[in-house]
């Protein structure tokens, strides 16, 4: 038999080709999809504004919230410190006041109440006498200044004839004395500021102004010899505890003499 001879196929051999060949196309064409066509435009649902009234979607559910994180694990931004106020400094303690700004009655005020505080300290009873530098630890050079000049104004009105020249043997004498003072208790060893000394001197003598001013006012003369005696031993009184206490036991009295003789 050649190759070229054809072999009828039995009729139902070629149902059941046909069969499969139906069964391919029909495959075929389910697999590849249509092309749908675009789906008309959708009208717009209005919402609602109120969220309270309207259901919500979401199924409520009924599991805990999860723990917080820890502290550290959360990075915090520190917040930024606010900007400095005018007038307070950073570190806490404040600038040093301005003076050259401030009105000239503040800066009057501002003296004259130290000037009465460091005249309470010196001159009337207080529990710091025995320690100079606690009782005068702000000392200032106006008091003893203006006390010097009242002194020698009041002396010299007192005067009957060279009233200048009261009052300049008057301020010379005392403005130099309270340094020649002051050197002699360094001098002498003692522990003591220089400029802090000539503040005390000065403030000592207050007592002798009242002194002044009420035999300039008195004509009596015992009463005068009453009040130089009572003004005198108050002024040496006042300067004793300062003086002693910033040399040496063996030493007060080199250190004492010459303020008495000076009062005198």
């Amino acid at each position: 038999m050649s190759h070229s001879d054809t072999i009828p196929l039995h009729p139902s051999s070629q149902s059941d080709i046909d069969e499969i060949e139906n069964l391919i196309n029909a495959s075929v064409h389910q697999s590849v999809p249509s092309a749908r066509p675009p789906s008309p435009p959708r009208a717009s649902i209005p919402v609602s504004v109120s969220v309270s009234t309207a259901p919500s979607p979401f199924i409520s559910s009924n599991l805990p919230p999860p723990p917080p994180l820890p502290k550290s694990s959360v990075s915090a931004v520190p917040p930024s410190p606010p900007p400095p106020r005018p007038g307070i400094a950073t570190s806490g303690f404040g600038p040093a006041p301005n003076t050259l700004t401030e009105p000239v009655w503040d800066t009057v005020k501002r003296d004259l109440s130290r000037i009465v505080s460091n005249l309470k300290l010196v001159v009337f009873p207080n529990p710091y006498r025995e320690d100079p530098g606690k009782a005068l630890r702000d000392w200032d050079l106006w008091g003893p200044f203006f006390f010097i000049v009242f002194l020698g104004l009041t002396l010299s009105w007192s005067a009957s004839v060279k009233k200048s020249e009261v009052f300049a043997v008057a301020f010379a004498l005392l403005a130099a004395g309270a340094v020649i003072l002051t050197l002699n208790v360094l001098l002498l060893g003692g522990h003591i500021i220089f400029f802090q000394s000539l503040s005390l001197l000065g403030y000592c003598l207050f007592p002798l102004d009242v002194g002044a001013l009420i035999c300039m006012l008195k004509d009596n003369v015992i009463v005068k010899v009453v009040v130089v005696c009572v003004t005198l031993a108050w002024s040496s009184w006042a300067a004793y505890p300062f003086m002693s206490s910033a040399v040496s036991p063996r030493r007060k009295a080199l250190a004492l003499y010459p303020v008495f003789l000076i009062y005198i």
